[in-house]
């Protein structure tokens, strides 16, 4: 009886589903399934296997009741496959078949035409390969040979023409502004003296400089630097022009001149040079090397060191601060990538001070001129618009500190120093009034011990 009862259940399951079969139509059921059902009676039968059996059997007789299982999924592939399988798929080559060329007849224009390219591409061809071969040989190290047809031109590169000339025009100056009588053979000796003496100096001080002078643009094509001569040679151009100068000053103009020179090649070379990557006090001991040769002059033409040559290298001393500081405002990454300590790139507020500091002394050493007896009342009025001029660029250079306004600044100083010297010049007392009012001064001097005598 319990058997009975526990084989009910499936045999019922069973039935349901022959009579389910029918209903749907299904009158052909395959032989093995019939052999199933019959097992399915001697055993017991779970609910999991007949679904396996619907599903596995069902599905063959009738459409109607078809299941599509999706298929397995294939194994998980790394990256790596897939990325090389995507190229593999990407990667479409085409094959060109060769076209049969088309023989057409061409006329001689069209012949005339491609040649005419044809050389144009060869001579473009062979400039660029010219242009290569160029660069790759100024990339290279070759030996420079000196001709001599060149030599002039680079020893007044070596000797800094330019600035020799403004020392030279300087010292002219002084001396014209003495009050003595002019002597044309005095005047030339001193003029060639000092100009051999800064060119003594500038030599040596390039002959320092290379190492430094070929990190900066301003001075990598300068002689030596580029290697256009060699250091002995330019040791050999200084000393040739040093010691004749400092002699032909000693000895055909006076000694005091003579030493005011060697002093001078000292301080630049010895002193300036080497402060120049040491500390900004360089700044002020180049006003003092430019501020020696009007005194120069002057002691050339008078032989003594009076007030007027005082003021005279007084006024070229604080010329010297707007001029130079504007001019290092602009240079600013090339003094500091050739390693120099300049105001205008350590200290540049300190640069736009010290400039109109010196502009404004400018106007009062023009007031000093008169009152120690050198010009006249007139030269301060004359000079007076040029000096507020220049003040006003330097407060403009100190207000804005900009490119622009130092290059005015600049600029102006340039036009600035020919001009004041001049109207100097054109306002100095003559020698004869300074004679007369002397004789004067001798005769009241005089009236006054005869009074005085009984």
């Amino acid at each position: 009886m319990s058997a009975a009862r526990r084989c009910s259940p499936p045999r019922a399951l069973a039935g349901l589903f022959v009579w389910r079969l029918k209903n749907t139509g299904i009158r052909q059921v395959p032989c093995q399934f019939v052999q199933l059902c019959h097992v399915a009676n001697d055993r017991l039968i779970t609910f999991q296997y007949f679904n396996f059996l619907k599903r596995m059997y069902v599905t063959q007789c009738n459409k109607d009741f078809s299941q599509r299982a999706k298929p397995k999924s294939d194994s998980v592939a790394s990256p790596f496959h897939e990325l090389q399988q995507l190229d593999q798929e990407k990667k479409v080559i085409h094959k060109i078949r060769p076209i049969s060329p088309v023989h057409q007849p061409l006329s001689e224009a069209s012949i005339s035409s491609e040649l005419r390219e044809m050389k144009s591409a060869a001579q473009t061809e062979g400039s660029v390969a010219a242009v290569r071969a160029e660069a790759k040989g100024d990339r290279q190290w070759k030996e420079m040979k000196l001709q001599l047809d060149d030599l002039p031109g680079i020893l007044a590169r070596l000797s800094k023409i330019k600035l020799t000339a403004l020392v030279v025009s300087t010292a002219s100056a002084g001396f014209a502004m003495a009050p003595v009588p002019f002597d044309l053979t005095c005047f030339l000796l001193a003029s060639l003296g000092t100009g051999l003496a800064s060119c003594a100096a500038n030599s040596i001080n390039q002959f320092f400089e290379v190492p430094f002078d070929s990190n900066m643009n301003r001075t990598k094509n300068r002689p030596l630097v580029r290697g256009q001569i060699s250091p002995l040679l330019a040791v050999c151009f200084a000393a040739s022009c040093g010691v004749p100068g400092i002699a032909l000053l000693t000895l055909g103009v006076n000694p005091l001149t003579g030493a005011l020179g060697a002093f001078n090649i000292f301080l630049y070379t010895c002193c300036y040079t080497p402060m120049k990557r040491m500390s900004i006090a360089n700044t002020w001991v180049g006003a003092v090397v430019g501020a020696i040769p009007p005194v120069m002059g002057w002691t050339a033409a008078t032989g003594s060191l009076d007030a007027g040559a005082l003021l005279l290298g007084g006024i070229l001393y604080s010329w010297q601060f707007p001029h130079f500081n504007a001019l290092s405002w602009g240079l600013r990454e090339d003094y500091s990538r050739g390693g120099y300590c300049m105001m205008s790139v350590t200290h540049p507020g300190l640069c736009r001070r010290v400039a109109l500091r010196h502009c404004l002394a400018l106007i009062g050493l023009s007031t000093v001129a008169p009152v120690l007896d050198i010009t006249t009342w007139t030269f301060p009025i004359i000079s007076l618009p040029i000096n507020l001029y220049i003040s006003y660029l330097a407060f403009r250079f100190y207000r804005d500190a900009d490119r622009s306004s130092s290059r005015k600044l600049f600029f102006c100083s340039l036009w600035h120093l020919p001009m004041l010297l001049l109207v100097m010049f054109t306002c100095k007392k003559s020698f004869l009034e300074k004679e007369d009012k002397g004789d004067l001064l001798g005769e009241s001097h005089g009236r006054v011990m005869e009074i005085r005598l009984p």
